[in-house]
């Protein structure tokens, strides 16, 4: 059997070293169009601002690497231009020679990822503006502030990545302002819920212009005018855009194969796409919503992983099956850790469902014990039926600790109500005796 895999990084190294483990005498051979066939792409940011200060610790694997161990064909700098399933080859380019040829498959398994929203605004071309996806865009961010020692920077987009560049960048000393169309950042938050996060990105310096949008750039007086609806110009020396990402599936829709929302490739629970022996992973796919079980893209790390194992599994003759995506996150923002998982209450109204929430503030751990940090905790549960839908916290310890509990009992379809007879462990210097995830039962229960 051979198998082509288009994509390293999550999905595609991930399935690719299963199906060794799962075949050996299978051939496997991987395209990835940048350098780097497999790196820690949440940790990009980190490198930008110097918390990560050598940038090899960001590649997992090299080619070599992948090879001496698994046997499998690592092909960086390799572009998959076309898919012919009637044949069953993909057509390749070389980027490093410009050699094009086919190659032959049995099995395909497409793993794109997404790729930055980049609106055609003017100016977006400059050389002073930047988006963030892979080592190269990390790199090219890096020595820019190395050789310029820009002052200022803007960064346009409220997300994850928006947040992490923007805490990196304060770390090397530049003045940051965040732009975010919407009224809040980090839009999987509810508002009341995203204010600690405005407060804490106040803190430490960074401006944020809220409800702001962006109609292009130009390049003035040695650095960049971001020009906004409604408002004064931003000059600044650096923007990066991080508005967003939008399914890699050009690919895919040039096949013929089946196509759902915002152009993502269709699958089923097992992978599959709607072309025999095609099956694709991580964020170019549409999937379940755990909790609603609605269609939705859901672009992290975790996902592609649990995906890319799936999919190697019925490559090689098995029955796996994805159950969905619950959405589970969390995110450094300075002192401050904020997490996130299933629905939050806003979505889960828009959703239909008859939602309620519960918060509460209680000490990261016993409140005798010193040092103890308030955090605060937001459940979100079914009227009458006390189904949980999701939980966001915001605070300084213990933040992943009680999301990680929260996120489980959402996945093992516990009721909210149970919360309280969750038997955790306790010690004064590590949570309380009535622990946060108890208390919300308790509170819900009464």
């Amino acid at each position: 059997m051979k198998v082509v895999i288009v994509g390293g990084v999550a999905g595609g190294a991930t399935a690719a070293a299963r199906i060794r483990r799962l075949d050996e005498q299978a051939e496997i051979v991987v395209f990835e169009r940048s350098g780097y066939i497999s790196y820690a792409n949440c940790g990009l940011p980190y490198y930008i601002g110097g918390v990560i200060e050598d940038p090899e610790e960001l590649t997992l694997q090299t080619p070599e690497s992948f090879f001496s161990r698994f046997r499998i064909q690592m092909k960086v700098r390799h572009e998959v231009t076309a898919i012919h399933p009637d044949r069953k080859t993909v057509a390749v380019k070389n980027l490093e020679t410009g050699e094009a040829f086919e190659e032959r498959y049995d099995k395909l398994l497409l793993s794109p990822g997404a790729k930055p929203v980049r609106p055609n605004l003017p100016g977006i071309n400059s050389g002073k503006v930047f988006t963030l996806r892979t080592v190269e865009d990390t790199l090219r961010i890096r020595n820019y502030v190395d050789q310029h020692q820009p002052r200022s920077a803007v960064l346009v987009g409220g997300g994850f990545i928006g947040v992490e560049v923007a805490e990196n960048l304060r770390h090397t000393g530049i003045n940051v302002t965040l732009v975010e169309l919407g009224s809040q950042l980090m839009s999987p938050f509810d508002s009341d819920m995203a204010s600690f996060i405005h407060a804490e990105m106040r803190k430490h310096g960074v401006k944020l212009a809220l409800g702001r949008m962006v109609k292009g750039f130009e390049e003035k007086d040695g650095g960049v005018e971001v020009h906004l609806e409604n408002a004064a110009p931003l000059h600044t020396d650096l923007v990066v855009l991080a508005i967003g990402v939008s399914p890699e599936s050009s690919l895919a829709k040039d096949a013929g194969l089946a196509l759902g929302l915002k152009g993502s490739i269709l699958v089923n629970d097992r992978m599959e796409t709607s072309v025999p022996d095609i099956y694709a992973v991580g964020d170019a796919v549409q999937v379940k919503h755990y909790v609603t079980g609605e269609d939705a893209l859901i672009a992290l790390a975790g996902p592609a992983n649990k995906q890319g194992r799936i999919a190697a599994d019925n490559i090689c003759g098995g029955d796996s099956r994805y159950q969905g995506s619950q959405g589970s996150s969390v995110i450094k923002v300075f002192d401050m850790t904020a997490a996130i998982t299933g629905m939050n209450e806003t979505n889960a109204r828009k959703s239909g469902l008859d939602a309620d929430a519960v918060i509460l503030s209680p000490m990261s751990h016993a409140g005798y014990y010193p040092g103890g940090k308030v955090m605060t905790m937001k459940v979100v549960f079914e009227k009458g039926t006390y189904r949980l839908l999701g939980a966001q916290i915001v605070g300084y310890e213990g933040v992943d600790k009680r999301i990680d509990v929260l996120a489980t009992a959402i996945h093992a379809g516990m009721k909210a109500t149970r919360l309280k007879d969750l038997d955790l462990a306790y010690a004064p210097p590590y949570s309380s005796a009535k622990d946060p995830v108890n208390m919300a039962g308790f509170m819900i229960d009464n």
